[in-house]
């Protein structure tokens, strides 16, 4: 059985093999994938068993980066919670993981990654389990008033009232103001994190190239944005992406309130499922604020070839003290920061 690439930005097979499969998700689009190739210069490919000449059955969806600072390699897919391989047969899912071991040598990757959302992808690959992260899912199925009653009574049922009392204002769209008052708050955010923030042209290339599949909502209380989110949304299944807030007024539940928001307009559209992503198992805070929204907690397990050592203590140390520096330095510093640093991450 042969392997083919192609060009998921090219190949109009790829969007209509998309279309029809049931597990495609806002990471496996064209809009994404050319997101991700404007930004940071990463270019897509497909790898499947369906010739050219054939409707394709079957895909996996990769990016080649090619950094001097963390090396070649090879993501499914750079910046994404998940991306399930969509490949159905075992035989098909053995031909393409044996196809992309010796290409790895080829090509010079330091490895193969893939971030899939199920689990099981190593058994007879050749792949071992690298990461694990944990990942929170809300079904929407049940009724607005059965999932609010299921909500935590301190955590988010309260604040979505005292958010409701205040009269916080809302505001939707994907306006070039409405991503400046987000962008504001994402910087608030990454410095409380001792982290710079993702550049802003990812955000202009994903309003760009997502269209209305992306929203950019924002809550603000007497004109002062306090919270914002940024939400995509594919088939059945909306996905909280990104947030960000203004840590002075967070007593006011402005992050609760727009979820909520989220979560009725999704009911309201019909939608199955509100994907909240993954959260790093150190990061417990996160987690249970997931927890508290009644969401199903799973594991993330993604898979590697070769599999890495562990990050060395070295490494970890240049960690700590960059964030330190991240901490301190000032807002156009810190966002050249970003600019220059994410296209060596994905």
């Amino acid at each position: 059985m042969a392997v083919y690439q192609i060009d998921p930005l090219q190949d109009r097979r790829w969007t209509e093999f998309l279309q029809r499969h049931p597990r495609a998700s806002a990471f496996h689009t064209p809009g994404w994938l050319e997101a991700l190739r404007r930004t940071y210069g990463y270019q897509p490919v497909v790898f499947t068993t369906s010739a050219p000449d054939q409707e394709l059955r079957n895909g996996m969806v990769f990016c080649r980066i090619d950094s001097f600072l963390t090396g070649r390699r090879l993501v499914s897919l750079p910046f994404a919670d998940h991306c399930e391989p969509l490949v159905e047969s075992p035989e098909d899912v053995k031909e393409i993981f044996a196809f992309l071991e010796p290409e790895s040598h080829k090509a010079s990757w330091r490895y193969v990654e893939i971030r899939p959302r199920s689990s099981d992808w190593t058994s007879g690959t050749g792949f071992a389990s690298s990461e694990t992260f944990c990942f929170h899912s809300l079904d929407l199925h049940p009724d607005a008033q059965e999932l609010l009653r299921a909500f935590h009574k301190d955590s988010i049922q309260r604040k979505i009232l005292r958010a409701e009392r205040e009269g916080l204002t809302h505001e939707e769209g994907r306006s070039e103001a409405l991503l400046d008052k987000f962008y504001r708050l994402l910087l608030l955010t990454r410095r409380r994190h001792q982290l710079p923030p993702q550049p802003r042209d990812w955000f202009c290339n994903l309003i760009a190239c997502l269209g209305e599949a992306l929203k950019i909502c924002v809550t603000s209380r007497d004109s002062q944005p306090i919270a914002s989110i940024i939400t995509l949304r594919c088939k059945h299944t909306l996905i909280y992406k990104y947030g960000c807030s203004d840590s002075r007024f967070h007593n006011l539940g402005g992050m609760a309130f727009l979820l909520w928001k989220a979560i009725q307009e999704a009911k309201g559209q019909g939608l199955r499922e509100f994907d909240l992503g993954r959260s790093d198992f150190d990061n417990s805070g996160l987690i249970i604020f997931k927890d508290h929204w009644g969401a199903a907690r799973s594991i993330l397990t993604y898979v590697r070839h070769p599999t890495c050592i562990s990050q060395p203590d070295s490494e970890r140390y240049r960690m700590q003290v960059a964030k330190r520096v991240f901490a301190h330095i000032p807002d156009g510093f810190l966002t050249a920061a970003g600019k220059l640093l994410y296209r060596h991450l994905g």
